[in-house]
């Protein structure tokens, strides 16, 4: 695993400018392997590669871009033991986690966008019957709306899941006839290389797809900036999102913007606690809570609120934290030393703010951590809604409770919604109650992109996208076809 990689531009396997970095394996600290430093040259030259191979991936009919994505999910498929190793090295997922979550849903993803790529882009609309005048005699006008492919589109991926993210941008933006330069993160870029190669074995044209990769900024601005760039498609961080937001403002560039998250779950008196307690407990052990619809911030209503805790802290308990290769491992590491500070700052200032420290807080002890970036999965208890560990995404192993009251049902609905609607963020709500009709009531309510109603599960086929700061636009199933289209109105006489 340790061979250097290059970068992907215009069909070829091209040497860094800024020579190679190590990417650390964050279970064990050693080196995965070496990826390659793009200089903002070769990032604008990835742009002009894919500028140049629009008109003719654009005009290739529906059938072919199809053919070359189930080809490219193929290949995935075969060589999937191996790309799930290579996940697990670089991200310190779970090899559960990694062969299902990762590796598997990008399979499934080019497997939806080849069947994508067929769907009709054309919708009639109603004629209109026009009286005569200064634009010409009467008649009736037919029209018809079209989807186009927007042009070159750069995929900014996350860290957490690089082959599922960097597979839900470039699948259904190819399917749609549009070029695509990826920008994954620097963490674990190694992932998308190896996508990159597949999609070269599976025929993907010269410049149809492009990789660069960069532990400097200049890297992901080059590659937003670019005037050869038309359209850009992030995943990360609400102020990195803002600054890119801001480039493409003035460029008048098309945005999909997947940003963060600190996703409420609104727990009611009547809800079913051992539903509720194993679908908050994900936030301890998927992807270590490094994932942005995690429902890492509980509101908990008052006559369950002490039931709910302990049951978060039991469930906690029995998480085994290791080595994400052992077959008994449910916690891995996060994705770094310095966010591991960063979450274990997050639980410190949780507990010089008044919260209570119910599990966790710490790093995990004994001879199999002494390297790692190991957290332990950590509850916070008796927090108020002005915390700034209830407030903030923290991005880690670690869930707050909130608890509230309500003199009536109505009341408690109404303190529910204004607590979890007091956030910057609204990408994925969640809400458990026996009464289903009131749980859809308050769902409806929510300001908030999606609502999980007695479940943290997804429909695939759903739009995914966040209100305020959580993102603009929406993708997933035919919605992600429409995020990477422009519609075009053909007009005619009839």
């Amino acid at each position: 695993m340790t061979r250097e990689r290059r970068l992907f531009i215009g069909g070829e396997w091209v040497g860094p400018d800024g020579g190679h970095y190590e990417v650390i394996d964050p279970a064990t600290e050693e080196v995965v392997g070496l990826a390659p430093e793009a200089s903002r040259e070769q990032v604008h030259a990835a742009a002009s590669a894919a500028r140049d191979a629009f008109a003719s991936w654009s005009r290739t009919p529906p059938e072919e871009r199809a053919a070359v994505l189930s080809r490219a999910a193929s290949v995935i498929r075969r060589d999937s033991a191996s790309y799930a190793e290579l996940a697990c090295a670089e991200t310190g997922a779970t090899t559960a986690t990694a062969r299902g979550m990762q590796v598997a849903v990008a399979v499934a993803r080019f497997e939806r966008y080849a069947k994508g790529a067929l769907e009709p882009v054309e919708t009639a609309l109603p004629p209109q019957i026009n009286e005569a005048g200064p634009m010409g005699r009467a008649g009736v006008m037919g029209a018809v709306a079209v989807r186009r492919p927007v042009g070159v589109v750069t995929c900014i991926t996350s860290y957490n899941n690089p082959w599922a993210n960097a597979a839900g941008k470039v699948a259904p933006a190819l399917a749609m006839g549009n070029t695509v330069v990826v920008k994954p993160a620097p963490q674990d870029p190694l992932s998308v290389y190896a996508m990159a190669a597949a999609l070269e074995e599976a025929g993907v044209p010269p410049g149809v797809v492009n990789v660069v990769s960069g532990t400097d900024a200049g890297v992901g601005e080059a590659a937003v900036d670019s005037p050869q760039v038309d359209m850009v498609s992030f995943t990360g961080s609400t102020a990195v999102g803002q600054r890119i937001g801001e480039v493409c403002g003035r460029g008048m560039k098309r945005q999909l913007m997947e940003l963060g998250g600190k996703g409420a779950a609104i727990v009611f008196d009547d809800a079913d606690l051992k539903a509720a307690v194993a679908g908050i407990g994900t936030t301890f052990s998927f992807y270590s809570g490094q994932i942005c619809t995690a429902p890492t911030r509980v509101i908990a209503q008052r006559g369950v609120y002490e039931r709910l805790v302990e049951g978060l802290a039991a469930y906690a308990g029995h998480l085994r934290v290791g080595d994400p290769r052992a077959r008994d491992t449910v916690v891995g590491p996060v994705i770094s030393a310095a966010h591991r500070d960063r979450v274990e700052s997050y639980v410190e200032l949780g507990r010089k703010e008044g919260a209570r420290i119910v599990t966790g807080g710490g790093r995990p002890a004994g001879p199999g951590f002494a390297k790692g970036f190991y957290v332990t999965p950590t509850l916070l208890a008796d927090c108020a809604p002005d915390m700034r560990v209830v407030r903030e995404e923290i991005f880690g192993p670690v869930v707050v409770v909130v608890p509230f009251d309500g003199s009536t049902p109505e009341a408690a609905e109404e303190t529910a919604i204004a607590l979890a609607d007091d956030s910057d963020y609204g990408l994925i709500d969640y809400v458990w109650s026996g009464d289903v009709a009131r749980a859809f009531r308050v769902a409806g309510r929510l300001r908030s992109g999606g609502v999980g109603v007695n479940t943290v599960g997804r429909n695939m086929e759903a739009p995914f996208g966040g209100f305020k700061k959580s993102g603009v636009g929406r993708d997933v199933g035919s919605y992600a076809l429409h995020a990477y289209s422009e519609s075009q109105a053909i007009v005619w006489p009839g």
